[in-house]
């Protein structure tokens, strides 16, 4: 047994998708694949039924995972140690990131990490609030990063930047000329949201209530898993939705999208980390390196 094949099989039961473990690990479905097959031959034993397309847990599957997760938990917990016997001229910090942090607001400082410390390798995995939360309570994640707050035992979380949403419909729409929007008007639109759990959505709708309105009132004509997707559907469509100004506004400035005047408050960007699990050397650095921005980091 080798930690490639327990991680490919941890990958694979945590989201019961060979194709999206894949992508998680960097790996080829195939190679996925072939570690989980030769995991299940070494020990003759099923670990997933094949049902169709799907693939599902079998009851030793279930048994085997939270085992499973604790060796990988144990195996990084060495390398760690070994991390900081050698100081932070190498070593892996793993990262979870919600889309709209891991998509605009990470990458330029993961940039400038790389070229302090250009040994060190960064494996950032997205996620939403609640995976990414997740993830830094079971040790999957060392740093996790989200829109908006929570509120969680278990966690510590600084503020790391700051971001506003912004309520945006296609341009090809008529448009009135008002100074502001009001809550009937929000509430006679068509809606595409994000998944819930997503932080964009968890503070639009705290927004919402905030000015007297209840999310459940919305026509949510469609809910999709990514700003992308979010983003299309809008452009293409009569329906509104609220997204990061750092995400609508090339859209806005080519005339894509139009924005309505409906006053949002600042949101907060969030760093997450464990109480008492003990960092890396590593992941103290970027900790470090994050809050630097603190002071007089906006996200737009």
């Amino acid at each position: 047994m080798t930690l490639d094949q327990l991680a490919a099989f941890v990958a694979v039961a945590e989201r019961q998708h060979l194709t999206q473990a894949a992508a998680a690990l960097n790996l080829s479905s195939s190679a996925v694949s072939s570690a989980i097959k030769a995991l299940e031959t070494m020990h003759g034993v099923a670990l997933f039924h094949r049902v169709g397309r799907g693939i599902e847990l079998t009851s030793a599957g279930r048994r085997f995972l939270p085992e499973a997760r604790e060796m990988l938990l144990r195996a990084r917990g060495a390398e760690r140690l070994l991390d900081e016997l050698a100081g932070i001229e190498r070593g892996v910090i793993e990262l979870q990131a919600s889309q709209t942090i891991a998509n605009y607001w990470l990458p330029p400082r993961l940039m400038r990490f790389h070229a302090q410390y250009p040994g060190i390798e960064v494996k950032l995995q997205l996620g939403n609030t609640t995976t990414v939360t997740d993830a830094v309570i079971s040790g999957a994640a060392e740093l996790g990063f989200i829109e908006g707050t929570i509120d969680e035992p278990a966690l510590t979380s600084q503020r790391v930047a700051s971001d506003r949403l912004m309520i945006v419909t296609s341009s090809r729409l008529p448009h009135d000329a008002t100074p502001l929007v009001s809550t009937e008007d929000l509430l006679s639109l068509s809606w595409v949201m994000r998944e819930p759990g997503s932080g964009t959505r968890s503070v639009f709708e705290a927004a919402l209530r905030a000015h007297n309105v209840d999310p459940a009132r919305l026509d949510v004509v469609m809910t999709l898993p990514s700003n992308e997707a979010v983003l299309s559907a809008v452009r293409h469509s009569a329906a509104a939705t609220a997204l990061s100004e750092a995400v609508v506004a090339p859209f806005l400035h080519n005339g894509d999208l139009h924005a309505l005047p409906f006053a949002l408050d600042l949101r907060e960007f969030t760093l997450l980390r464990h109480k008492e699990r003990p960092l890396s050397a590593v992941a103290r650095a970027f900790e470090t390196h994050c809050r630097s921005f603190t002071t007089s980091d906006h996200f737009i």
